[in-house]
């Protein structure tokens, strides 16, 4: 049949006429039609935005190991550490200097390596995430690195304090255990002097942070870096202000078991065999006293004497006129000033520094033949006095920075120290040295700095944080500050803070006393010493004796914290006033004025205690309320 022509028009409008009809349109026709497509398009773009939003999570895995790994939290701007498999939070750190609340994960810049993440800022910094070689089974590491992009960018880090106790790190002034209660400005991460600066950090010092959660923070030595803490919120790692395009470098690891294990696998696995070089030293630090009178005391011990210049004498014994040594070499480890035997480090200008009033010259740790004079010289004095034990003070610090003189490149940071440490470590282990840094598995006494004569943490209360402290980072034979406290130089004038002073270092590695009982009390407070110096020889040290065997081949602190037995029980991650001898010995003395009851945390769910006072047995993991301390008994604990 044929076509049949189509009866309507399709709905499709010819070009021509769609185009000549837009053109008789009405201009505020036009402007509608323009306006409606403007708003669509934001409310696309709105959608598109608010799709993504909802669509990313708030935290996201940036690496990931086998037994943990770092997520990037987008609200605050923060690395997260997480174990795994549970997802248990471990640590919180807070980034700064760059763009924080920027997710970083879209723009990997090391995808093909599975084990590092990398995340540049435009124009501010790279971040670089890498696992590193665990150093036990049990652990994993991560290591964190900054880099700035521009010379004015300070990188900082803050390490969060909430539902964490930290630990290590710096000695202070009015020591803290755990550091959340610490407060100090930023400053350079490096050990100093308290006399120069009461408010910098103390002689002995790792860059090392123990977690409660199971985590350790590490720095390298040779990673200039300012460290700041903000009591009960965070502590902060930067880089130095003022010196252009620093990195921030430091290492992360986290243990699954118990977090003292972790402790053991990052610093005990840095300790070396060394001789027992401490059993049963008493040191009686004396000025104008009869050493004959001290000595029938004291029945054995050590006599320290000090002087404040040439030909003074101590206990009759007159150290008269000395061609090898100046006033300012006496006894001064790391400085020295001129004398009729010039060192060969004198031929250029030396670096000056103060020292008791006295302008000394550094001693040249890097000259081989300035330390081989120097020692020659303390090995000649130690001989013709006869002494047993030598005192090395003013090794702490870096006189470079004190003085804002660019330091050469092998001793940056604490490394004078470290040098020092282990050229004088070469004269013995009959070695006493004022300052610690990378030098725990050394043969060498610490001796701790002095404190105020009072109840404060500058004083008793700090006394237990100390030892703790030292302890913790590998210093475990310590000389503590004498009975009464040393530092204003005054005779104690406190009966009741003497007593109770005298009890805490009746348990420590060695006793000391600047001023003797029958000055500052009555003829119970002397008969009492006599008693704790029993004691000290018969009850502890055969522990520290046993205890030391045990440092040496495992790592354990012979001073141990109530956590040590109680690791998963926050109650003990804030005790400061008890600390065990090694596993089996609890002392909890009194460390406030007046008291004559105090609360005890006995550590260890499912171990026994025996009071050695009473004999009365308790049961680990509790707490005993209002237990006797009258001020002739110290509340100690056999397990």
């Amino acid at each position: 049949g044929r076509t049949m022509p189509l009866s309507h028009r399709t709905g499709q409008m010819p070009e021509a006429t769609w185009t000549l009809g837009f053109r008789e349109m009405t201009e505020p026709w036009k402007g509608a039609v323009g306006c409606l497509g403007v708003a669509v398009f934001f409310a696309m773009t709105i959608g598109i935005i608010s799709w993504q939003a909802l669509e990313q999570p708030p935290e996201e895995w940036v690496l990931r190991g086998r037994r943990g790994g770092l997520l990037w939290e987008r609200r605050r701007g923060a690395l997260l550490l997480r174990a795994l498999p549970a997802g248990r939070s471990v640590a919180a750190v807070a980034v700064g200097g760059v763009p924080a609340a920027e997710p970083p994960p879209p723009r990997d810049r090391c995808w093909h390596d599975g084990g590092q993440f990398c995340y540049a800022w435009e124009e501010d910094a790279e971040l670089r995430l890498s696992l590193e070689p665990p150093p036990a089974p049990s652990t994993e590491c991560y290591s964190v690195r900054w880099t700035p992009l521009r010379p004015d960018v300070m990188l900082k880090d803050c390490f969060s304090m909430a539902n964490i106790s930290w630990y290590g790190g710096v000695s202070l002034r009015a020591q803290r255990w755990p550091l959340n209660g610490a407060e100090s400005h930023a400053q350079p991460f490096i050990s100093g002097d308290f006399s120069k600066n009461p408010t910098g950090y103390g002689p002995v010092l790792e860059r090392y942070f123990l977690g409660s959660t199971g985590v350790t923070v590490t720095v390298p030595p040779d990673v200039p870096v300012f460290l700041s803490l903000e009591s009960n919120r965070h502590f902060c790692l930067a880089s130095p202000a003022g010196r252009a395009a620093e990195p921030l470098h430091y290492t992360l690891c986290l243990s699954n078991s118990h977090f003292q294990t972790i402790f053991l696998k990052v610093v005990g696995a840095q300790k070396i065999p060394i001789p027992l070089f401490f059993a049963v030293i008493l040191m009686i630090y004396l000025y104008s006293f009869n050493s004959k009178v001290v000595l029938g005391w004291l029945t054995k011990g050590l006599l320290f004497c000090a002087w404040p210049s040439e030909g003074a004498g101590c206990g009759g014994v007159g150290w008269g006129h000395s061609s090898y040594l100046q006033p300012c070499t006496l006894g001064l480890g790391g400085v020295f000033s001129g004398s009729d035997r010039n060192p060969p480090c004198l031929l250029q200008i030396p670096l000056l520094s103060m020292w008791k009033g006295q302008l000394c010259a550094r001693l040249n740790v890097t000259s081989e033949a300035a330390l081989s004079w120097y020692l020659a010289r303390a090995r000649h004095l130690r001989q013709a006095l006869g002494a047993t034990y030598m005192v090395f003070e003013g090794a702490e610090g870096n006189a470079f920075l004190e003085q804002a003189v660019p330091p050469p490149a092998e001793l940056e940071g604490d490394r004078y120290t470290r040098v020092l440490a282990e050229a004088l470590a070469t004269l013995g282990n009959a070695t006493i040295i004022s300052a610690g840094a990378r030098s725990s598995h050394l043969p060498l006494f610490i001796q701790m700095s002095p404190l105020r004569s009072d109840w404060s943490h500058a004083g008793l209360k700090g006394v237990i944080p100390s030892v703790l402290h030292y302890s913790l980072l590998g210093y475990n034979f310590f000389i503590p500050d004498a009975v009464g406290g040393s530092l204003a130089g005054d005779t104690p004038g406190d009966m009741e803070l003497y007593v109770r002073w005298l009890q805490i270092v009746t348990f420590l590695p060695v006793m000391a006393f600047s001023t003797p009982p029958w000055l500052c009390c009555d003829a119970w407070v002397l008969n009492l010493t006599r008693r704790c110096i029993q004691r000290h020889r018969d009850f502890v040290v055969p522990l520290l004796i046993k205890y030391s065997s045990e440092w040496l081949s495992s790592g354990y602190p012979i001073f141990r914290p109530a956590w040590w037995l109680s690791p998963m029980d926050p109650a003990a991650f804030t005790i400061e006033d008890e600390f065990l001898i090694g596993d089996e010995v609890l002392v909890a003395p009194v460390t406030d004025k007046g008291q004559r009851w105090r609360d005890i945390y006995l550590p260890g769910e499912g171990h026994l205690w025996m009071d050695t006072n009473t004999a009365h047995v308790f049961d680990g993991g509790t707490i005993l309320r209002n237990y006797s301390a009258g001020l002739a008994e110290v509340p100690v604990f056999v397990k």
